[in-house]
């Protein structure tokens, strides 16, 4: 016998489909969702200059964001391009910052030759430092204008409060609210893809955030790094606190591209690859020892698992 549905609770959408700018009041809080173009000269200009210098991907939308408000207690948190790309590691990548490193760039220059070539590898012009794949271990951020700021620490793993249920995110609950905004794009000049996208939805009885990074070296490797947001508007009779409770889980997962390709339903059709919902599905399903392993060959950091609350 299935569930029955959930109450709708009082809520006020405001805007139309379409408009660049929309958001929702529910149970004390407010959402915004802003989508807009990407960013023009004068705004890529200003943001490599907050940035220090960091060259911008070919796609930024430096004006979308999502911010969650709580109104009782002024705590804000948001997702922005600004905020994303500051965890962008600036200089050369050492070990755990996710860069691509030389040897990956060689070996993804002779994938490129023909077998036993004679052709020398070409030269490569010295450029900027920075990481090229434009990986960022970004969970959102506290907005400056948030009162409280609330702490973040460890979950417990056996309070369930603790963790996001996923069968009530897998209900088919209705959505009063949907947003799904893009922070930045990059095709790593021709040589695969680095993408930032954050979906929201809020249903009668809670808000979910998911904020999915996903990298595909061509010939190298992919990477994903996921950032899931949860609150239940449910009350917790055992809090006093005026401040929201919300709980936070990052995982980063990455993986040789050989070893993804070879999950691919038909091996002559490659379209999948660029499908970031079946890398995520491959990364996550392989063993930990592979798809989370911190001394695989690019050492990046964020291929560990955390779940916080605060």
């Amino acid at each position: 016998m299935a569930a029955p549905s959930p109450q709708i609770p009082p809520h006020e959408v405001n805007g139309s489909p379409g408009d660049s700018t929309t958001s929702i009041d529910i149970q004390g809080w407010t959402i915004t969702s802003t989508s807009l173009p990407i960013s023009n000269a004068t705004e890529i200009d200003q943001l490599q200059e907050t940035l220090h210098g960091l060259p911008i991907p070919e796609m930024p939308f430096g004006n979308n964001s999502i911010v969650l408000k709580h109104e009782a207690s002024g705590w804000e948190y948001s997702f922005t391009a600004l905020g994303a790309l500051s965890g962008v590691k600036l200089g050369e990548p050492g070990d755990g910052d996710g860069g691509v490193k030389v040897g990956y760039a060689k070996e993804w220059m002779q994938s490129r030759l023909e077998p036993n070539s004679d052709t020398p590898m070409p030269e490569t012009s010295p450029t900027k430092a920075y990481d090229w794949t434009y990986t960022t271990t970004y969970p959102g951020k506290e907005t400056e204008h948030s009162s409280p700021h609330l702490r973040w620490t460890p979950a417990d793993p056996e309070n369930p409060s603790h963790s996001i249920p996923l069968a009530q995110l897998s209900r088919r609950d209705p959505i009063l609210y949907y947003a799904e905004i893009l922070l930045y794009e990059d095709e790593l000049h021709d040589n695969g893809s680095s993408r930032l996208v954050v979906r929201l939805r809020v249903m009668p009885t809670c808000l979910f955030i998911l904020s999915r990074l996903t990298v595909r070296v061509d010939g190298v490797v992919f990477r994903t790094f996921d950032t899931r947001i949860y609150h239940s508007f449910e009350p917790d009779p055992h809090s006093t606190s005026a401040t929201p409770h919300v709980v936070r889980e990052c995982s980063g997962w990455e993986a040789p591209y050989d070893t993804v390709k070879r999950h691919l339903p038909n091996p002559n059709d490659l379209t999948p690859l660029t499908d970031a919902n079946f890398i995520a599905q491959v990364l996550t399903q392989l063993p930990k020892s592979v798809s989370q392993n911190p001394r695989a060959k690019s050492g990046t950091d964020g291929t560990q698992a955390t779940a916080e609350e605060a």
